[in-house]
């Protein structure tokens, strides 16, 4: 019954905040949703006893949200200024969803050891191990095709995000390498009470 409960909650959550992600106008206020969406489905994935992945849903990808937060301040230019205008305006909201973040998890914590405590174990073997056996076995070509993906993936958006921009300076290795003490220091007799000029 009590699994049942958070079950609903869970996936209630779940959908509203995935309904938020895609409806919401400011793009910061959809990634804070899909981290609420993100923690609600590693909710789920503990009820179902899977704990390896509900934490690798939790590390990889609420990890990986910063990174996609950082693309899209650099992509879409949002105004700061706007941003820090609404920051105390929205301050009861962010502390709210940080409110049920916190009780998600210890509801989380709860039911697993009410399901750990009514529950015996079938096999003395880990589900993490096993998974882990799979993976590294039976699908070990997917798996490394997978991480080639990834690798392309974060190679193309490096690439989309050097473009080049009007007075930015860009650092270029071999020029420092080859640049000599002459060309980078300057020796300057500064008088006792005088300063040194702007060129100097």
């Amino acid at each position: 019954m009590v699994q049942s409960l958070f079950f609903y909650i869970f996936a209630t959550i779940t959908c509203l905040a995935g309904l938020m992600v895609v409806t919401a106008r400011n793009p910061v206020h959809s990634v804070l949703f899909l981290i609420l969406a993100f923690f609600n489905a590693a909710g789920l994935f503990i009820l179902l006893g899977a704990e390896f992945l509900a934490m690798l849903l939790v590390v990889v990808y609420v990890g990986a949200v910063a990174v996609l937060f950082l693309f899209v301040v650099m992509m879409l230019d949002i105004n700061y200024s706007e941003l820090r205008e609404g920051f105390q305006k929205y301050m009861p909201l962010g502390l709210g969803v940080a409110a049920l973040l916190l009780a998600e998890i210890l509801l989380t914590l709860f039911s697993q050891a009410e399901l750990r405590s009514t529950t015996t174990a079938t096999s003395d073997t880990h589900n993490t191990l096993e998974l882990g056996r799979v993976l590294y076995t039976d699908y070990i070509y997917l798996f490394q095709l997978a991480g080639l993906i990834l690798l392309v993936a974060m190679i193309g958006a490096i690439t989309l995000t050097l473009r080049k921009r009007p007075g930015v300076r860009r650092q270029v290795i071999t020029t420092q390498n080859n640049r000599t003490r002459e060309e980078s220091v300057a020796v300057v007799q500064v008088k006792s009470g005088e300063g040194v000029g702007g060129n100097g």
